[in-house]
Formats: structure tokens, sequence, C-alpha cells
């Protein structure tokens, strides 16, 4: 098989992807919406960067952060929200300007499939594919909650790549039901399937449990590693719960990554007082980020608008103890008080009350961590999607 993505070259979640459906007999080629390197999965790559996307740069990891000088940081923080509403006026825009070396790589490929990874902006890209090509378009996070009405051109737009699409996945299963809002036919084929292709279920078991709780610097740690999303993770939130947990809970300690050298949250811990119980990390290579939630209790995200988050899927795969928002794409996984807690994600106090009850209450921690490994062998398993992804690319092609 043939397969072309469409997708975020520098993404974890495309590296995930492409592991999912590599295989001896199959040929994948690339477009990247974003400067990156070619992945050693792929054959052909092209480089459209849509929507401005060449200002972006890459993320900066742990071994990385040297690099950059806390001067520049800081005004790329300031920037975010500026940057993500120029994207969602004029990103659109930009789309035309790519239409022929699109069309002419496509063609050049001859793929059997075209799957663009999510919406703004590669499925809008990939609308221009041409009909003879079978088309699929993932959809995860924020692309129809949040994106599409981020401007009345991101919602045309929208509209247009799923009216394109001959195949559609989602990471919850609200988006197979909102994308007939947006254009997408009845009597096409729909997949539910996690956005990253599923969890490498063999790596987790292999990374042991660590046993000597003594050596850590708290009792008990909370990891929270979504970052500042504007509209749709409530840091502030987060960060305000902190001085009442701590009054119960004094020796607790909060890992935030994608954090450090950012001025939001560097304003809360100084503003609150919680310095002495909260570290902030740079952005983490994945084997670093699940080291972390090996030693860390609780796994923490806010979110009002969202799929299944990977963080969500790695952290529960490392036995973390989930307290995430109460939104309809979680309550696919989580079932509430049995295998993780949900919380208003505006409500400092409920986010309080359940990250102490959470840690007061080690059976249902434990219950939970066996309940949610076997909720990922059922529907996250990397080698299942890989089935399931193969057997819905085949339908389109026949």
């Amino acid at each position: 098989m043939n397969i072309l993505l469409v997708a975020d070259g520098r993404s974890t979640i495309t590296h995930s992807w492409l592991e999912c459906i590599a295989a001896a007999d199959e040929h994948i080629d690339l477009i990247s919406t974003f400067p990156c390197e070619k992945p050693a999965q792929v054959e052909r790559m092209l480089i459209l960067p849509v929507a401005f996307s060449a200002l972006a740069g890459g993320q900066v990891t742990l071994g990385d952060q040297k690099k950059q000088s806390k001067r520049f940081k800081k005004k790329l923080s300031g920037l975010r929200s500026l940057l993500l509403n120029l994207r969602y006026r004029w990103g659109p825009g930009t789309l035309p300007f790519f239409r022929q070396r699109y069309v002419d790589f496509v063609e050049q490929c001859q793929p059997d499939v075209v799957h663009a990874l999510r919406i703004p902006f590669e499925g809008m890209l990939a609308s221009y594919t041409p009909a003879q090509f079978p088309l699929v378009v993932s959809t995860w996070g924020n692309d129809l909650t949040l994106h599409a009405c981020g401007s009345r051109r991101m919602a045309r737009w929208t509209t247009k790549a799923l009216q394109r699409a001959d195949g559609l996945m989602a990471d919850a299963t609200r988006d197979l039901e909102l994308a007939r809002d947006f254009g997408y036919r009845d009597g096409l084929p729909r997949l539910m399937v996690p956005g990253n292709g599923g969890v490498n279920l063999d790596v987790f078991r292999a990374m042991s449990d660590p046993k000597d709780r003594s050596s850590k610097p708290t009792t008990y740690q909370v990891i929270n590693p979504r970052g500042f999303r504007p509209g749709s993770v409530h840091q502030d939130v987060f960060f305000q719960s902190i001085p009442l947990i701590r009054k119960e809970i004094p020796d607790i300690r909060f890992i935030c990554t994608a954090m450090q050298g950012q001025p939001q949250a560097e304003r809360f811990v100084r503003d609150l007082g919680i310095a002495d119980n909260v570290l902030l990390l740079p952005y983490l290579s994945q084997s670093e980020l699940w080291s972390l939630y090996k030693d860390c209790d609780i796994y923490i995200s806010l979110s009002s608008h969202d799929g299944t988050p990977n963080t969500f899927l790695e952290a529960i795969a490392c036995g973390c103890f989930p307290v995430v928002g109460d939104i309809a794409s979680l309550r696919q996984w989580i079932r509430d008080e049995h295998n993780g807690l949900l919380v208003n994600p505006l409500d400092v106090e409920q986010v309080a009350s359940a990250i102490v009850r959470a840690l007061r209450d080690a059976p249902m921690r434990q219950t939970a961590k066996i309940t949610n490994w076997n909720i990922l062998l059922e529907k996250a398993d990397r080698n299942k999607v890989h089935t399931s992804v193969m057997v819905f690319y085949r339908q389109l092609i026949d």
C-alpha cells in the first residue's frame, strides 16, 4: 500500500503514527506543514509551510534548553495568543499559494490513500487532493470544538476539508458526530481510534515501577504535562488549586513540563508563593516524560476542549491516576470515581478536593491502575490500532 501522510513532521504524534502504520509492505510519503528532518519511515517528503508555520520553529527539549535565551522565550510566550489569532484569521488565506505544489506532489507519489492527520491546517490543505485519490481526514484535540470556531475562514475551510473527505478518523466519538455539522456526508466510513496511532504497550510493560518511595523528595507527586494551550487547558485553575491542596498535604510536589521559562507559569508560582512545591520543566522527550509518569501518583489535565490527549494514554499506561476535565471525549475512557476523577476544569475548589481525595484513597488508585491497563489493551494497543487502520484504508481503496 502506498500511503501519503499530510502532517506536522516535527510532531511526536506524527512519529508515533508512522510507527503504527509502518510495515515491510507499506510505502509512506509525507507532506509536512512544518519544516523538519525526514523521518526514517518516510520515502519522499515535501515541506509546505502553510499558515505561517515557518515562523513556529521546533519544540525545545531538555537537551536543547540552553540554546534559547530567556529573553527570547519570554517574547515567544507573549506572542503565542497573537500568533494563534493571526493563524485563525489569515492562515487559511495562505493555502491557495501551496495548491499547485501540493497537487503536483500527490500526482508524483500516486498514493493508494492520502491521510491528513488533523484538520487545521493539514486537512484544509488536503482538500485539494485530486478526486481519484481517496482522502482520509483525522480530527483530534480541538479541531471541531475550538479551532473550527476560531474565525469564519476556519469554519469555511473545516467544512471544505470534511466535504472532500472520503473517510473520517477521530479520537473521540463526539467528533464523529460533530463532523456531520461541518459537511461530512452520512454513509461514509468513520473510525474512532487514538490520534497517535495507539500506544506501544510492550514499551510500558518493560518499564519497571519505582518501588522505593523513600528516595523521592516528597511523599506524593502530581504531573501536569499539558503546557499552555490558549482557550482549551486551564492552567490558571491548576495553579490556583495548589495552595488549597498544600494545606491538606504540605509535602506534595507538582511537576509541570513545557512550562520552564514561561512568564505565565513563573508569575503564578511567584504570586501564589508555591515555589517550594512546584518544579517547572521544559519540553521533555517521550522517554524522559514516561520516566516521570512512572514516578508520579496523579496525572492532571484541566481541559474544556479536547479529544483524547496522548499524554493521558501514556500516563495511565505508566500507572498514574487521572484527574481530568469532565468532557465528552474523556468520559469515553473514565468512569468517575472508579478509574479516575472527572472535575469541572474551571472550579478551583473541586480540582483541589479531587486531588486530595485521590491521594488519600490508595485502594481507588490501585484499582484504577489495573482497570486503565485493561482499557488500554482493549482500545489503544498499537497492534490492534494498526489492524483497524489498515482495514479502514483498504475499505476506502476497494
